[in-house]
């Protein structure tokens, strides 16, 4: 990226999205408040790639095994093709399964689609963990463009199976691990880009507008491969896959990383107080040093700067509050704190284990719904498709919801805990009644939505944010691309679990998937338990002890 260069030009100071946040730019030809929202968008468009590619294969399952049998749209002379073919081969005829695709169309078929499912998660697990430690030491740019044009092919390659008659199971195994390993490219290089740009005000209601991404990207992804999947299913990898590299080209071409490519810096404040004398006196010391031509240090260079500017100090009394601007410049960037350091943070551990089965009940619900309710329901695939889209409407509005409610409340397990212990019921309700009509599924899929992606989406944007800039790490902002990998990979070890489980315990009924995701909330309910007795007061930590707290 070309840096802008134009000497002459005095400092600005340019008021940040975020309160408590602020910024200084070398140039007005570099408008900082243009380049947060110019970054927060394409961030936002990144992600929504990355998960428009994951939906697909939740919108195919259907038609990977479907009963063609019971099928009013029978095509005739697909049928007797199936026929030729069959007697062809020398194989038996089913009549319920002409249509579905071997491998997946003999009994075990619910066992082979978990497989699938396990493969690319447990991939997307174990390489998360080296996807942080990876990410810290290379260009995010590059790094997240190599994720997306390779996961853009191996999106594709899954859908060209279906244009070459692949039917080897193998094949679609591979290609599912391999994508569960390049798509790991993508969360912590987007949440480390938007914190290199952003600072910690009102970080919660940012993110979770900012994290609706996910929730976009799978329903444009349920919306797409839905479109093709009961007359074509390969394009509903094909189509993705091209939009995903596609997206990887214009992140090569348009993402500035950090505010110093372009000569911009980004600047943390705090407050201190002095009494007028001691300011006075400390301020003559520093000017003596600037005389003497020794270095000052960048929080005394910063204090001298913005007070030759005339930055207002508010006095009451003998005490006097002075706003000391301190410069996060990227050419001092400190080192990559080690993974165990990492751990050490308070209320890392506790969140990543939540998130763990948190995120297990949400990618249940991503890999499964739409199979859930084209058999339990009786929709067909494409409105069983359309109408999982749904869930992922309710994540959008649990994701902001949690944001606001946490920035108001300062309480971000308690917002948590709070949601998942009425995200219980919930699932136990739309799993008991066996008949609510189309307008009660819409309501309870929305429900669903918000209650069970609101914890999820607060963990892996503002806490993880939070955790990545505790005050232990003494300004030590590479920790963020650690700690977020730390507890979104713990995370994914959940999501890889919960598809599996759901494909293991579905044959003996759906009302046990349910019961096994509604444990699942209330293990994720009380590994938080003891920081939401912490954030109420209820319990007192020792002294030695330090707090989660807000930033």
């Amino acid at each position: 990226m070309r840096k802008l260069d134009a000497p002459g030009w005095d400092a600005c100071i340019v008021a940040g999205l975020l309160g408590g946040a602020r910024c200084t730019c070398r140039y007005p030809e570099a408008p900082v408040v243009s380049y947060r929202t110019f970054t927060l968008v394409l961030t936002f468009l990144l992600y929504t790639a990355y998960h428009l590619s994951r939906k697909p294969i939740s919108i195919v399952k259907s038609a990977l095994h479907m009963n063609c049998s019971q099928a009013n749209d029978i095509e005739l002379y697909s049928y007797k093709e199936h026929l030729i073919q069959a007697k062809l081969l020398g194989k038996p005829f089913s009549n319920d399964t002409w249509c579905s695709w071997e491998p997946f169309d003999k009994n075990n078929y619910k066992q082979l689609l978990g497989a699938l499912d396990y493969s690319f998660l447990c991939a997307y697990a174990v390489g998360m963990y080296a996807s942080g430690i990876i990410g810290e030491r290379l260009s995010i740019r590059w790094y997240l463009t190599f994720g997306m044009l390779s996961s853009g092919l191996f999106t594709a390659l899954f859908g060209m199976g279906y244009f070459y008659s692949i039917h080897n199971l193998k094949y679609y195994l591979f290609i599912q691990v391999a994508n569960g390993l390049v798509q790991t490219t993508g969360w912590p290089s987007v949440v480390t880009c938007v914190g290199n740009w952003f600072g910690k005000g009102r970080r919660g209601l940012i993110m979770g507008i900012w994290n609706s991404h996910t929730s976009v990207g799978n329903i444009l992804g349920s919306l797409i491969a839905a479109h093709w999947v009961s007359s074509c299913w390969g394009m509903s990898f094909v189509v993705p896959g091209i939009i995903v590299a596609a997206m990887g080209v214009v992140c090569f071409l348009f993402l500035i990383e950090h505010p110093q490519d372009v000569r911009c810096g980004l600047t943390r404040t705090r407050k201190i107080s002095k009494s007028l004398n001691e300011w006075d006196t400390f301020k003559h010391k520093l000017y003596q040093k600037r005389r003497s031509k020794t270095n000052l240090d960048p929080e005394e260079e910063c204090f001298l700067k913005e007070s030759d500017v005339g930055i207002s100090t508010k006095s009451s009394g003998l005490v006097t509050s002075h706003t000391v601007v301190v410069s996060n410049e990227r050419g001092n960037a400190p080192t990559a704190i080690s993974f165990l350091r990492a751990l050490k943070i308070p209320g890392v551990v506790e969140f990543s284990l939540c998130l763990l089965f948190a995120k297990l009940v949400s990618y249940t619900f991503l890999f499964w719904l739409p199979m859930y309710l084209a058999h339990k329901e009786h929709f067909d695939a494409k409105k069983a498709g359309d109408l999982s889209t749904l869930f992922d409407v309710g994540g959008i509005i649990g994701g902001i919801l949690a944001g606001v409610i946490s920035d108001w409340t300062r309480k971000r397990a308690t917002t948590c805990g709070t949601m998942l212990l009425m995200a219980a019921p919930t699932l136990y309700i739309f799993s008991a009644v066996n008949f609510m009509g189309l307008n009660g599924i819409i309501v309870m899929l929305i429900g669903c939505g918000a209650l069970v992606n609101g914890p999820y989406a607060l963990i892996t944007t503002a806490v993880s944010a939070d955790l990545g800039t505790h005050k232990s790490l003494a300004g030590n902002s590479k920790a963020l691309t650690t700690v977020t990998a730390i507890i979104d990979g713990t995370g994914s070890i959940g999501a890889a679990l919960g598809p599996l489980l759901a494909g293991l315990i579905s044959p003996s009924g759906w009302n046990n998937v349910f019961y096994m995701l509604m444990v699942a909330d209330a293990f994720a309910f009380l590994l938080l338990l003891r920081l939401i007795l912490k954030e109420l007061h209820i319990w007192r930590p020792k002294k030695n002890e330090i707090e989660l707290k807000e930033h």
